[in-house]
């Protein structure tokens, strides 16, 4: 279980230098965020290619939105269109990292795309699932 959080903290972050840059095209992908509490911090959106890199913690780019309001927004520019899954956590003590307990349980809040839930670890790449098409592309993540 600790190894599945782990992967879920490493994976999400962080300064995204690691990722690979993604091709120029036409399609575009607002993120609307909600139910961000506390109003302090920054959101870390990691982005996902296929099952592969979902399930891997490659990601081919992220995003990082500061938090001033219980919502916020961004655009993710240059994604082809295919099979993505988003994975986020809100950093609301803005120390850059996902905090967790003395057993590995995040502290802070994370999220899914499609709003799915993980059991003990990530969402599962079939629940987090979702279409970017040619053109602009909308999805909403609701933070519990």
């Amino acid at each position: 279980m600790i190894r599945i959080l782990s992967l879920l903290a490493t994976a999400t972050v962080i300064s995204f230098a690691g990722f690979a840059e993604t091709a120029p095209s036409t399609s575009s992908l607002t993120v609307n965020l909600s139910g961000l509490s506390p109003q302090t911090g920054a959101v870390m959106i990691g982005v996902y290619a296929g099952e592969d890199d979902y399930e891997n913690g490659g990601g081919i780019t992220g995003a990082t939105v500061e938090i001033t309001a219980d919502t916020a927004t961004v655009t993710i520019e240059g994604l082809e269109p295919g099979a993505y899954g988003l994975k986020m956590y809100h950093d609301s003590n803005g120390n850059g990292q996902m905090d967790t307990n003395p057993f590995g349980m995040p502290t802070e809040p994370y999220a899914f795309s499609n709003n799915a839930k993980g059991r003990f670890g990530p969402a599962e790449w079939d629940s987090a699932a979702f279409q970017v098409t040619a053109g602009d592309n909308s999805h909403d993540i609701a933070f519990d």
